[in-house]
């Protein structure tokens, strides 16, 4: 009970700080046991099309984690489910020759942020989906917490 009310207090912490985000969002990994068949699904809404956004992953792990990195396949789907995008992404958690975590920490746990995809234009206004999947080949991946992405108005170039 201590760990999720440290965990809350981080997200409320990190979630005060994005105010131009559209979205935000995150899906708790139960008992930080990922498994590929659980691809956690994000729906957001999306009205201003003339306006550029940066899509971000969100990732929670702890200092337990096995490895440096991650491997992420995300799937960017519109309204109609209709696959605009599929991709696999390498996420950096750790140095890979110190083992030094990336990210901001507090005690063994530590959120990151990383940028997916900048100045992105979508085709048209209304809902969309960004599903993501853990693509390390390990079934259940360990110590991976939650999982999140956050949309935001780009910073504009005038």
């Amino acid at each position: 009970m201590k760990r999720l009310g440290l965990v809350v207090f981080i997200a409320l912490l990190v979630g005060g700080c994005d105010t131009n985000a559209v979205y935000k969002e995150y899906t708790d990994i139960e008992d930080g046991k990922w498994y590929i068949k659980n691809a956690p699904s994000f729906t957001f809404e999306i009205a201003d099309t003339s306006q550029p956004y940066n899509i971000y992953y969100n990732l929670r792990n702890s200092l337990a984690y096995g490895y440096y990195n991650l491997y992420l396949t995300r799937y960017l789907r519109d309204a109609n489910g209709k696959e605009i995008e599929s991709r696999l992404d390498e996420l950096i958690l750790m140095d890979p020759k110190t083992g030094k975590p990336n990210g901001d920490g507090l005690g063994d746990l530590f959120d990151h942020k990383f940028l997916m995809k900048r100045n992105y234009h979508f085709p048209k206004p209304g809902k969309y989906t960004m599903q993501i999947r853990q693509y390390m080949r390990q079934d259940p991946l360990l110590n991976i917490l939650s999982v999140g992405i956050t949309v935001e108005k780009a910073a504009s170039a005038h």
